[in-house]
């Protein structure tokens, strides 16, 4: 019983690990948005052996830059275009959201198994 508590917190815990992480990115990409030639950064989580999540490698999105048309830049090509970024700021803040409501919910049972395990050891105190 012990056990499957510590392995709940464990658990939980890598959980808000994971999107706080995958936060983390999110950001970069918001940060970067205005970047010219920035590419979306993206994650993958993957479950160890021990039930933990884990973050997975980071990638690029593969998706072409919007081209910026601007003559005047020192960026800009022949045709007056240069590559911005590709950082949808929709799809970031759905992505923050997503992950913040996961880590709150990672945090919820991390905070009822803690509540449990407290008041199984006050049952076994009497």
């Amino acid at each position: 019983m012990m056990g499957d508590l510590l392995s709940g917190l464990s658990q939980a815990a890598s959980g808000m690990r994971a999107q706080s992480q995958r936060l983390r990115y999110v950001s970069e990409n918001i940060a970067n948005a205005d970047t010219p030639g920035y590419h979306r950064k993206t994650v993958n989580f993957r479950q160890a052996v021990d039930g933990d999540v884990r973050l997975g490698r980071v990638g690029l999105d593969p998706s072409a830059p919007e081209q910026i048309y601007d003559p005047s830049s020192p960026l800009a090509d022949a045709t007056g275009h240069y590559a911005g970024s590709n950082v949808d700021l929709i799809v970031e803040i759905a992505d923050a959201r997503e992950a913040s409501r996961s880590y709150e919910a990672n945090l919820k049972i991390f905070d009822q198994i803690r509540q449990m395990h407290s008041d199984l050891l006050s049952l076994l105190k009497r």
